[in-house]
């Protein structure tokens, strides 16, 4: 355990504020997540369980956010679909249809949203040992499929942006290994 020193813990009601607000931003970043991942299942660039796992994990956060009586703000998840709507918008380089770089972007912008999941997973995990109403093991079964969520979209991303910047699949020179292999 990493402790800084004079650091300010958070105590009680302002703790479970802070909780209240981490999840509710995670959450609004899950609603985006879903669109995102509906949209690059739907053009083919992952697997349409990838997507539906996706879908299952924002339901997950629902559920713990419940479990714990964190109420959902609604604006924030409206505020997640906007942002998913608007990230649409994004200039690349065509006025009519998708460009292929829009496929990298996406592939890009997916895996940072679930490392970020991740993190949110593991925030959850530490907090589960002391807060018997959160499923230690249910959160480890979803920090391993964010996990394999992150290899997935990783391989997609490289074989994304090979496809637009070289013109071919990478996959003959530069084999994809699995996050965090040399």
């Amino acid at each position: 355990m990493v402790r800084v020193a004079g650091g300010m813990g958070i105590f009680g009601k302002d703790r479970d504020a802070a909780l209240a607000i981490y999840l509710n931003d995670h959450l609004a970043g899950a609603v985006a997540g879903v669109g995102l991942a509906r949209r690059l299942a739907d053009g083919g660039s992952i697997p349409a369980d990838v997507a539906n796992e996706i879908e299952e994990d924002r339901a997950a956060l629902v559920d713990l956010m419940r479990t714990l009586d964190v109420p959902v703000r609604k604006y924030k998840a409206g505020l997640g679909w906007a942002a998913e709507k608007v990230g649409r918008l994004k200039l690349n380089g065509r006025l009519v249809g998708r460009a292929p770089l829009s496929r990298v972007l996406e592939l890009e912008t997916m895996r940072l949203g679930v490392e970020g999941k991740a993190a949110g997973w593991r925030t959850l995990r530490i907090r589960a040992d002391v807060d018997t109403r959160l499923d230690g093991a249910r959160l480890d079964r979803l920090i391993e499929r964010a996990g394999k969520q992150i290899e997935l979209l990783e391989a997609a991303r490289i074989t994304a942006a090979a496809e637009v910047f070289v013109g071919e699949a990478p996959f003959e020179r530069h084999p994809v290994r699995p996050h965090g292999e040399v």
